[in-house]
């Protein structure tokens, strides 16, 4: 049964390390969360260690750009670990081919630029479906519709055989008050359809071996027992922790607020009915990450 806490520092010192999630966590896809900003903060300054562990389709880099746009503070975490980034990894190896098919929207440009860290990357080039290797998915063309839409297309693809890069496993966020759809959406009606989705966002383990790779490079070689999982999806941040055997934190105001009525916190009846029907069980849980 999971417990539910009330803030970070009740049980921050058990831990050496946080993998955070940030969508629905730190900001709202709008602007920062300051209470969450502030526990980050605070378990820092007690010798902490944040990595920000996001299934965002952008390079870290970007992604550092975007928080700090929103008010999320450099004093708030040491590093970040990005779907988008193991993603482009196996882009560049070629596990898609050459010649792919982009589902994304313009601002996902940096998704193609070039990556370092390897010695040998594959030239990848952007081409219409028909002349198509296989597929990236950094998210639908349009997040307000429904993946549906891209039905004709995957059967064509489905019939030649193309596999597609998941590079956000994510099902759908919420910027501010209005949902929408991400890859992860995109990914699951091609696995539906017969498709085959390759993924390296949560729940999924490379994104996971990033993060300690990122924990590493900062000098710090922390045991799975010492690492604290946060994040508001219950299949994606939660299932991902479990399945990496590190304690979990839900955090149920985000994704789930209305399944579990939280305001400040959660109703625990409904809490525990979710949990049930999700069947998963965060070792914490609580309404806001503070």
């Amino acid at each position: 049964m999971t417990r539910i806490i009330d803030s970070l520092a009740e049980i921050s010192g058990q831990y050496d390390a946080l993998f955070c999630d940030l969508w629905g966590c730190v900001h709202d896809g709008i602007r920062a969360l300051p209470a969450a900003v502030e526990a980050l903060r605070a378990y820092r300054a007690e010798g902490g260690t944040v990595v920000l562990v996001t299934n965002s389709p952008r390079p870290r880099a970007s992604v550092a750009a975007q928080i700090a746009r929103m008010g999320v503070t450099d004093d708030s975490w040491d590093v970040i670990a990005t779907s988008g980034d193991s993603a482009r990894a196996a882009m560049f190896e070629g596990v898609v081919g050459r010649k792919v098919w982009h589902i994304g929207e313009p601002h996902d440009a940096p998704f193609f630029e070039p990556l370092e860290l390897l010695s040998d990357p594959v030239a990848i080039e952007k081409v219409d479906l028909d002349e198509a290797e296989g597929i990236v998915c950094t998210g639908p063309f349009d997040p307000m519709a429904d993946p549906a839409v891209l039905r004709p297309q995957f059967l064509l693809a489905k019939s030649r055989g193309l596999k597609l890069l998941c590079a956000n496993p994510d099902i759908v966020v919420d910027r501010g008050e209005t949902r929408e759809w991400c890859a992860g959406a995109l990914a699951q009606l091609y696995t539906e359809m017969g498709g085959e989705s390759l993924y390296f966002g949560k729940p999924h383990p490379p994104i996971y071996d990033l993060a300690r790779r990122r924990l590493q490079k900062l000098g710090k070689s922390i045991p799975d027992d010492r690492i604290l999982a946060v994040g508001d999806g219950i299949h994606t941040d939660v299932q991902g922790g479990m399945g990496e055997n590190i304690d979990t934190l839900f955090i149920t105001g985000g994704l789930a607020r209305e399944d579990t009525a939280t305001r400040d916190q959660p109703d625990p009846a409904l809490l525990a009915r979710f949990l049930t029907r999700a069947q998963m069980e965060p070792s914490y849980s609580i309404g806001l990450l503070r």
